[in-house]
């Protein structure tokens, strides 16, 4: 039996927002040599993006992350993710919606300087923090 996260991110993923939709788009059909998963289960969130290989969890906000207590939810959310060693970047659907190239490629950017940092980590040695 899977966890409750695992059916939620596959129904999530059939009812992707415009914004979600578009920038998935662009990522995919990108030259970048990164691979990204939508919709992907980490602890008890689901992540709109993550990029494995530079542990970057890429955020959607559309216009709900303004009202209500939305903006403390994710807090705690960002709190949980960074705890987990995630980097989290959030982008506004609106600027998706303007040009979702530019976003595509800030997604991009913020991927590659990560993934370059763990691919120079090495093991370490002796209990020795890399």
């Amino acid at each position: 039996m899977r966890r409750p996260q695992t059916y939620t991110a596959r129904r999530l993923r059939r009812e992707m927002t415009l914004p979600e939709v578009l920038l998935w788009q662009a990522l995919k059909a990108g030259d970048h040599h990164l691979s990204f998963r939508r919709q992907h289960p980490i602890g008890p969130y689901i992540a709109d993006f993550y990029c494995a290989a530079a542990r970057l969890v890429i955020e959607v906000d559309g216009a709900v992350h303004d009202t209500g207590d939305r903006a403390q939810r994710d807090l705690v959310r960002n709190t949980y993710m960074h705890e987990k060693g995630f980097t989290v970047l959030r982008i506004p659907a609106s600027d998706i919606l303007k040009d979702v190239a530019a976003a595509a490629e800030m997604v991009v950017l913020a991927a590659r300087p990560l993934r370059q940092s763990l691919r120079d980590c090495h093991l370490p040695m002796n209990g020795e923090d890399c």
